[in-house]
């Protein structure tokens, strides 16, 4: 990490002058590269680390070319740009761009409203184009983050993008590098910050050429998805630097203001310095030198602390995790089957866990690991947890895809919405959980080997057997399943999509405007919970007011007393009419409430709320 000569920016690279060429590949004896259109030999130089270099004006952008290494012609591994796909030549591109995002700062992650979206699926069109047409709808919402999931080349134009083998090259299905640079100044210039999903912890199996060059890979260890990535074993410094290239490509060429990083956990490394501080040190830099803000966001299911926790303690420093157990504790409180992973949360208990703790497992005997499990995250500010009712994982790994609109009613999917919204955490919406989309989102892929796509479908039968399914489950290679994903953007015309969409509208601008105007954080909230009425009531202490938000999950109405409030009024309703719902207006010169079936409501109490006066079901209607 010390050596300023081991952090080359590998691939081609365009300066005012030339292109710099770098590939590694330690046990060559020659290698050059191979150009077409005219057709020339550039030989390399071997340097230090197993570095193949050299800087020439022999190569021009939108060039193609080979890697020939002993002999052998092969794709950059490096590749910016695969214009036919995973099994074609590479081509080389200049980054450089004509940027007018200068003065765009990225919202902090306290005020970050995510919203994850699939770009060939999110809308007809397919492509960044497509994106950039729903820029404004996305301002309107209130949306100031999209997340995009991955979209490093991958086989063929369908696809999740979790079987990228190009890191370095974007989708050329999905318009490429030019076009993506393009959205991101584009999004910049509508006030919206871009995060972009990254694989670190294992390369697609199609296309894959990387052991051709070297040891990227090791036997050491093994992922879910395959061989694992060489993090710590013999000559791990090429797949180390060639990881710490990749960040700096998409924050310093795209302008992109964070990284979702992919299963953290399956990343395996013993060494000193971990990957992921290897990253963060190269982030930190980058900082430095750019005054931009850029954010480290780690999928990560360990509960454990240290993923968050400084490099000065030895921590991987990242600035947040996916709280998955936040999913699972809100997904069996509104009825999900306990089945599977969700079998060992608590409906209502879990869920009130998870509000006030984040990690449900935090040290505690885990009955579906068998294994106490987990680590506490006192601490931790609340910001650093992003939490949401759906995914692209929580929907497209269920048999079916179902979203919630699928699966509950529209009251649930407000509670829900609002549970996600009023939390501590960051908030992230799956694309058309606004409005409820009814257009599933299924697993597909687009390979073209014949083994490795009975092997993807044979793979998926499998994983449903945990949840007990059974029945037909849509083909992955079928276009069919891709083309059934698509969303829908019609519905939005329909009233009960249209009511959907004005109550996410308004509970974004709620959050805004009522919770961040001032410092909400996560220890400004206490939470209790009452299983056998299924109510959860969180308290949220202000400065000068005290605000008792009260969810009732179960499918009647309740009435609940509210004691020691002094006065008081009602401020949100999730059952409100304007949305579609059957509002019960409270008497405010009594204790008592109505809370509507599967509902929501907030009160705020300029006196305060004494927690000694807590909620307590009377009957039910």
């Amino acid at each position: 990490m010390n050596d300023p000569r081991r952090y080359e920016q590998v691939g081609i690279s365009f300066t005012q002058h030339d292109a710099h060429i770098c590939v590694w590949a330690p046990f060559a004896t020659s290698v050059a590269l191979h150009t077409y259109s005219p057709e020339r030999y550039i030989l390399l130089e071997q340097d230090r680390y197993g570095y193949w270099c050299s800087d020439t004006q022999d190569i021009i952008p939108g060039q193609h070319y080979h890697f020939h290494v002993d002999g052998v012609d092969l794709p950059d591994p490096a590749s910016r740009s695969q214009p036919d796909g995973v099994h074609g030549i590479s081509a080389a591109v200049d980054l450089e761009y004509a940027w007018t995002d200068h003065g765009f700062e990225a919202p902090s992650l306290r005020e970050l409203i995510i919203y994850e979206l699939h770009v060939g699926t999110f809308t007809r069109q397919g492509d960044f184009e497509g994106v950039l047409s729903k820029l404004p709808y996305l301002q309107s919402l209130g949306i100031n983050a999209i997340e995009i999931m991955p979209i490093a080349q991958f086989p063929g134009a369908r696809n999740w993008g979790y079987d990228g083998v190009y890191p370095f090259a974007v989708q050329e299905s999905y318009g490429g590098a030019r076009a993506f640079q393009h959205l991101v100044d584009a999004c910049h210039a509508q006030g919206i910050a871009v995060i972009v999903d990254v694989v670190y912890n294992h390369v697609g199996p199609e296309g894959n050429h990387f052991p051709a060059f070297g040891p990227y890979f090791t036997d050491k260890y093994h992922t879910p998805w395959g061989a694992a990535l060489n993090y710590d074993d013999a000559w791990s410094m090429g797949m180390r630097d060639f990881v710490c290239s990749n960040v700096c490509m998409w924050l310093q060429d795209f302008h992109v203001d964070g990284l979702r990083l992919d299963a953290v956990h399956a990343i395996k490394d013993a060494s000193a310095s971990h990957i992921l501080q290897d990253i963060r040190h190269t982030v930190d830099h980058l900082m430095i030198q750019t005054g931009r803000t850029y954010y480290l966001i780690g999928e990560c299911d360990l509960n454990d602390r240290r993923y968050l926790e400084p490099l000065g303690r030895n921590g991987l420093a990242l600035d947040g995790q996916w709280l998955d157990e936040f999913h699972h504790a809100l997904r069996v409180s509104v009825g999900e089957e306990p089945k599977g992973y969700y079998s060992e949360f608590t409906p209502i208990a879990s869920l009130a866990k998870a509000l006030q703790d984040a990690y449900v497992f935090d040290g505690c005997f885990s009955p579906h690991r068998k294994k106490f499990f987990g680590s506490r995250a006192t601490g931790i500010a609340g910001e650093r947890f992003v939490v949401f009712s759906q995914n692209h994982d929580q929907v497209g790994n269920r048999m079916l895809g179902e979203r919630s609109s699928h699966l509950y009613t529209s009251a649930l999917q407000k509670l829900m919405a609002m549970t996600v919204l009023f939390s501590p955490f960051t908030p992230l919406l799956f694309m058309g959980e606004e409005w409820g989309a009814t257009s599933p989102f299924l697993y597909f892929v687009s390979h073209s080997d014949s083994a490795l796509i009975e092997a993807v479908r044979s793979g998926r039968k499998k994983e449903f057997k945990a949840f007990q399914q059974t029945g037909e489950i849509p083909d992955p290679q079928d276009e069919e399943t891709f083309r059934r994903s698509i969303l829908v953007w019609d519905e939005l015309d329909i009233p009960r999509h249209q009511h959907m969409f004005a109550y996410y509208q308004a509970l974004i601008a709620f959050r805004k405007s009522v919770l961040l105007s001032t410092s909400f954080r996560r220890e400004d909230i206490h939470v209790d919970s009452y299983p056998d009425a299924q109510i959860i009531a969180l308290y949220i202490v202000k400065k000068h007011e005290t605000l008792l938000c009260l969810l009732n999950f179960r499918n009647i109405s309740q009435h609940v007393s509210i004691r020691g409030a002094g006065s008081w009024r009602k401020i949100w309703d999730s059952a409100a009419e304007k949305w579609g719902g059957h509002s019960i207006t409270p008497d405010e010169s009594q204790r008592t409430v109505l809370l509507s079936a599967q509902s929501g409501a907030v009160f705020c109490s300029s006196e305060g709320i004494s927690l000694e006066g807590s909620p307590q079901p009377l009957d039910d209607t």
